[in-house]
C-alpha cells in the first residue's frame, strides 16, 4: 500500500486492520426476511470458503457477516474458513436486528441472546470482535430499548461480544429538539445521541457508495440539512465502517437492464429503469479504465476508500478471483488525484440522473 488512504485502520482499540474487509451476504445465497429479499445469487460453497481463505492470504482482516445472510449459511461459510486460520488473524463483526424468527421482536432480550449464540456456533467461536444492532427502531415507545441495552451489556460483561455497533445513516437528518429523544424513532441527529448514550457503541456502520448521499468524512453538521455519520462519529470517538460500496455489485456494470435476480436476491429491488440508467452511466468509466467489472469495481472501491479515509470498507466477494481482484491487483496502485476527479465528475453525473428521473434509485 502506498497512498495514505490505503493505510490500515482502527476497527477497535489497539488494532490495525486492513482497510478493505470481506462482507459476506454474497456467500449466503437466496434468502427472504418478512417478505423482503435479504440474500444474494447462489455460490457453491467450495467456491465461497475459496473466497474467504483468499481474501485473508492476501491481507484481510475484517469479515463481516448477519444472521440474516442466507439465514445463516453465510455464517457457516465463514465457519468453514475460520476453521482454517489462527482466530487472532481475523476480526469478525455481526449484524442482528432484524431477524426475530417466532418472537415479538428482534431486539428483545431472549431473541439477542438468541442469534449471538447461533451466530457463533455457526461460525464456530467463543466470541464476536463487533456486534451491531441493524436499526434504531426497539418498539412502539421503544419496548424493548432496556432490555435490548441490558442484553449488550451482559453479552459484553461474558466475553461473548468484544465490542458494540450501530447501523446509522449517511447524514443524520437534524430535527426539532423534543422533550424525550426516544420518542424518535426514525434516526435523526438527536436520536442517535440518545442511543448513543444508551449502547455507547464503539462502531458505527453505514452504507456508502459513489451514487449514494455524498456524506464524505470531511462533512460536518449542516451538510444537507444533517450531521454526517463521519462528523458524529468524531465526535464520540467511534470507528466506522461502509457496506455496500459497490451498490450491490451494480456499479462493477455486470448488469444490464434485462438482468434477472432471484426473489430472493437483494438486487431484485432494482427496477430495469434503474438498472439501464447505471450501466449506461458507466460508460465514461468503462472507456478511460476498461470494461473489466473488476477495473469498474476497482475504480469505486478506491473512490470509497479515498472519500472515507479512516472507515473500513467492507466489500463482498464470491470467488478466489474476485479476492484476488480486489486484495491484490486492486491495491498494485493507488488512484491518481486526475483519475480520482474523473470518476467523482462520473458519478456526480450519474446520481444527477437517477435523482431527475428514478427518485431514491441508488438506495431502493
Amino acid at each position: 500500500m502506498t497512498a495514505s488512504y490505503l493505510s490500515p485502520r482502527r476497527l477497535v482499540a489497539g488494532r490495525d486492520e486492513h482497510p478493505l474487509g470481506v462482507g459476506c451476504r454474497p456467500i449466503g445465497g437466496p434468502a427472504t426476511n418478512e417478505g423482503r429479499p435479504v440474500g444474494w445469487a447462489r455460490v457453491a460453497d467450495s467456491s465461497a470458503v475459496d473466497a474467504l481463505l483468499r481474501a485473508h492470504a492476501l491481507g484481510a482482516t475484517v469479515f463481516d457477516t448477519s444472521d440474516v445472510y442466507g439465514l445463516g449459511h453465510s455464517q457457516r461459510q465463514l465457519g468453514r474458513m475460520l476453521a482454517q486460520v489462527p482466530r487472532a488473524s481475523v476480526r469478525i463483526t455481526c449484524t442482528v436486528g432484524t431477524y426475530k424468527g417466532t418472537g415479538q421482536h428482534a431486539c428483545s432480550s431472549l431473541n439477542l441472546f438468541r442469534q449471538v449464540e447461533q451466530t457463533q456456533e455457526n461460525l464456530g467461536v467463543k466470541h464476536l470482535d463487533v456486534l451491531v444492532l441493524a436499526h434504531a427502531d426497539f418498539g412502539p415507545r421503544d419496548r424493548y430499548l432496556d432490555e435490548a441495552r441490558d442484553t449488550l451489556q451482559a453479552l459484553r460483561d461474558s466475553g461473548d461480544v468484544a465490542a458494540i455497533g450501530m447501523r446509522v445513516p449517511g447524514i443524520l437528518p437534524a430535527s426539532p429538539v423534543a422533550s424525550d429523544p426516544s420518542a424518535d424513532r426514525w434516526g435523526s441527529q438527536p436520536r442517535y445521541d440518545f442511543l448513543f448514550e444508551q449502547f455507547n457503541p464503539q462502531v458505527l456502520s453505514t452504507a456508502v457508495s459513489p451514487l449514494g448521499p455524498q456524506a464524505g468524512h470531511t462533512a460536518a453538521a449542516g451538510t444537507e440539512g444533517g450531521e454526517s455519520v463521519f462528523s458524529f462519529a468524531r465526535r464520540h470517538d467511534a470507528a466506522t465502517m461502509i457496506h455496500e460500496p459497490l451498490l450491490h455489485g451494480l456499479l462493477t456494470g455486470k448488469y444490464g437492464p434485462h438482468a434477472a435476480f432471484s426473489p430472493g436476491d437483494v438486487r431484485s429491488r432494482y427496477s430495469p429503469a434503474n438498472l439501464e440508467i447505471i450501466d449506461r452511466g458507466l460508460e465514461a468509466l468503462r472507456s478511460r479504465f476498461g470494461t473489466d467489472p473488476q477495473a469498474l469495481a476497482r475504480i469505486a472501491l478506491h473512490y470509497c476508500l479515498r472519500r472515507c479515509p479512516d472507515s473500513i470498507v467492507l466489500t463482498g466477494i464470491s470467488s478466489p478471483e474476485q479476492a484476488e481482484a480486489n486484495y491484490f491487483a486492486g491495491f498494485n496502485s493507488e488512484l491518481t488525484d486526475d483519475d480520482y476527479a474523473f470518476a467523482e465528475s462520473t458519478y456526480a453525473a450519474l446520481r444527477d440522473e437517477l435523482s431527475r428521473q428514478v427518485p431514491s434509485a441508488a438506495t431502493p
